[in-house]
């Protein structure tokens, strides 16, 4: 820990001060740098860049943390990111959660442009429309991201993509895929389709079952998934967007999915039927 402070930083530190207030949503959008709790986090975020420039840029690391994870520390400090370590009252000063891991580190936004995301020309995107719960967007950033999804869409109607609920809900998902943020929604449905992509809006009262359009090899094309507000799903003029509203079908007693899980069960139905012989992925593509 040579480079590191020999000393734990000081609880008045203008940087402690500083990473606080990122725990806000308007600091954050001011400072455009957000909150990455955890080793999981941290070690991704330093793998990852925003451009030309590193993702991560400051690190708050309590010693026993530090020595834990010397693979993290260093890997932070060979992107240029500052490390300061840190008493455990800090760290929880900083940290949103309950038990801290440690570390926190301080990183740039990555949010990529729409425009970006419709000239790769996606084979599979998922879109947040009206979702309000940081827990739940980040849960279906990761379900996207093990599903093989090309990018997520925000709309401007949804939680901030940066709060630390969300990020630490993502599992390090965060940094693996494109995410657009504040696209209207009206937008992101237009933009998709001039791309090629059909629009499967995801609604329990959908009249078209997932089920019966896997039997229609319906699915094999490029497509995005539209989910909705955890309590009230989509809206009549979201689901009006739609090429189709489709239900997943409850086969048993439950009286429905929550959102992420309903999230799950689409996008992996989707990435089967692209993966499937015509799909419009090779079956041998990883």
């Amino acid at each position: 820990m040579s480079s590191a402070s020999p000393e734990p930083i000081s609880p008045r530190s203008p940087r402690v001060s500083a990473a606080r207030r990122l725990a806000r949503r308007n600091f954050r959008g001011k400072e455009r740098l957000f909150l990455a709790e955890g080793p999981q986090a941290v070690r991704e975020a330093a793998a990852h860049r925003a451009g030309d420039d590193a993702t991560l840029v400051e690190l708050f690391a309590t010693v026993e943390a530090a020595e834990r994870y010397a693979d993290i520390i260093g890997e932070a400090r060979a992107v240029g990111a500052r490390v300061h370590l840190a008493d455990e009252q800090v760290i929880e000063d900083i940290s949103t959660t309950v038990t801290p891991q440690g570390l926190v580190g301080i990183c740039r936004f990555l949010d990529t442009p729409f425009e970006e995301i419709l000239a790769a020309r996606p084979k599979l995107v998922a879109v947040l429309a009206h979702v309000r719960d940081p827990g739940n967007a980040g849960t279906v950033l990761r379900c996207a991201d093990a599903a093989g999804a090309d990018a997520v869409v925000l709309t401007d109607a949804s939680v901030d993509l940066y709060n630390p609920k969300a990020v630490r809900a993502s599992v390090g998902s965060l940094f693996h895929l494109p995410v657009a943020v504040g696209v209207p929604v009206e937008r992101a449905v237009a933009g998709l389709k001039d791309a090629g992509v059909r629009i499967l809006a995801a609604d329990g009262a959908g009249d078209d079952d997932l089920d019966d359009e896997l039997d229609r090899r319906t699915m094999g094309g490029p497509t995005a998934w539209v989910f909705g507000n955890e309590a009230w799903g989509l809206p009549e003029e979201t689901r009006g967007l739609a090429d189709a509203v489709v239900r997943v079908p409850l086969h048993g007693k439950a009286e429905s999915l929550n959102l992420a899980t309903a999230a799950a069960v689409c996008l992996y139905a989707s990435a089967r039927a692209q993966r499937a012989s015509g799909g419009c992925r090779s079956v041998t593509e990883s």
